[in-house]
């Protein structure tokens, strides 16, 4: 005995399962169980190929409007040139501007590590020149021959 529901959502009552099976086969449907647990077990006529399709489709649009929080990542070193300079800025500020959040870092390879003011300063020019695009999450922070800064995009858009 099962408590069958029909193809439009109608329930039918409590029927022998194979009166529910005939009934499924007559529509040229599909019984599917679904409670197990319910006494009797609850069937229902439907296309379940159709179903599946539907769900897969529910799935994916819910995943469209989910928000991933990606991370770039820019990596400078402390005597970059002035053209070096403003092309990696370019690309951060697309990708400030795009909704990245960004990583900065500045990395010191043998000597440099004598000279990390040089380093600090490319990075607080790095702060000055995105001021209107990008807010600072972190401020500059020391992790072993780096330097780190990270990047939010700004709240509101410039010029508004």
């Amino acid at each position: 005995m099962v408590r069958l529901i029909g193809a439009n959502g109608e329930q039918v009552g409590i029927v022998t399962f194979d009166e529910a099976l005939t009934r499924a086969r007559d529509a040229d449907l599909d019984l599917v169980e679904i409670a197990r647990n319910a006494n009797p077990p609850v069937c229902r006529i439907m296309d379940y190929g159709k179903f599946q399709y539907e769900q897969s489709k529910k799935e994916r649009e819910a995943k469209k409007k989910q928000h991933q929080h990606k991370l770039k990542e820019i990596k400078f070193h402390p005597n970059i040139g002035d053209h070096d300079y403003t092309t990696k800025l370019k690309h951060l500020v697309a990708f400030l501007e795009k909704g990245f959040k960004v990583k900065v870092s500045m990395f010191f390879r043998g000597r440099e590590m004598a000279h990390t003011e040089r380093g600090l300063a490319v990075m607080n020019r790095v702060v000055e020149d995105t001021r209107e695009v990008a807010t600072v999450e972190s401020p500059v922070r020391r992790a072993g021959r780096s330097l780190l800064l990270y990047l939010a995009p700004a709240k509101h858009k410039p010029g508004q």
